[in-house]
């Protein structure tokens, strides 16, 4: 009796545990689908990939061509309308010279609208590199160098330090009628500046921020002023500046006010 009770117990145990049953069609019905639209998609591709017939170039040109443009794409366009690859196609037009920016675009059914803008000279860089208005080299040895763009120079790998300063202090200077000229970074770390006036700023390698900020408080307004008689500024002083004069007379520093420790000495010639 006992054995068969166990027996029992066995089996129904062995009889609760159920495997999932899993219907094929579930799994088929989701595939055919997509087979059929990758199908549709590959059949739909090379029905309208048909050859590109033209390209349509817009911008304002100055440097360079639509011609030029055209030559520099057309190993791009031998796949066909729809299987162009458009950024390989934008890649090569931006790294012509001059190019800043390139979109590409399709037109059905057999056209591609290509639109560019040049870059915007800002400044020299050195002897003949042109800087764009941020403040990237795009040109290193340019055939033609527009004399009125001021001349920025320093070591090689701070051209955008330098060419953002220049930025940030013209900014400030334009609306008190002043402009720069030219800005050069040593090798040392030195900094100096020349405004559109022929007057010298020398900033040295120290607190360039706050010797910059007491240069567009205090000096540009006594620049203004006093610009045909200043041959130089000199700001590296921990709490002042001096002023040589063409002239090469020398004249007393004011005194300072109460509560003001900032030492004002302005100095004869060089």
């Amino acid at each position: 009796m006992t054995r068969k009770q166990a027996r029992r117990r066995k089996q129904k145990k062995t009889s609760s545990i159920k495997m999932p049953s899993i219907r094929i069609g579930l799994i088929l019905t989701p595939l055919a689908a997509i087979g059929a639209v990758v199908g549709t998609y590959y059949l739909s591709a090379n029905v309208l990939d048909r050859p590109i017939r033209s390209i349509e170039v817009n911008g304002s040109f100055q440097r360079v061509t639509a011609l030029q443009i055209e030559e520099a794409i057309s190993d791009e366009l031998g796949d066909g309308f729809v299987t162009a690859d458009l950024g390989a196609i934008q890649r090569r037009i931006v790294a012509l010279p001059w190019i800043d920016q390139a979109t590409v675009a399709r037109r059905w059914p057999s056209r591609l609208r290509v639109t560019v803008s040049e870059q915007v000279p800002a400044a020299i860089w050195g002897e003949r590199g042109l800087l764009n208005v941020r403040g990237e080299l795009f040109v290193s040895d340019a055939r033609h160098i527009p004399a009125e763009l001021p001349r920025l120079s320093g070591p090689e790998d701070r051209a955008a330090e330098v060419a953002t300063r220049y930025l940030e202090v013209r900014e400030r200077l334009i609306p008190v009628g002043l402009d720069l000229r030219r800005v050069h970074l040593d090798p040392r770390g030195a900094w100096e500046m020349t405004l559109n006036n022929g007057v010298e700023i020398r900033l040295g390698r120290r607190d360039i921020a706050e010797r910059t900020e007491l240069f567009l408080d205090i000096v540009a307004d006594i620049i203004t002023s006093r610009a045909n008689d200043i041959d130089y500024v000199d700001m590296r002083y921990s709490n002042g500046f001096t002023i040589g004069w063409h002239s090469g007379s020398d004249t007393p520093a004011p005194q300072p006010q109460h509560g003001d420790s900032g030492l004002l000495a302005l100095r004869g010639g060089r």
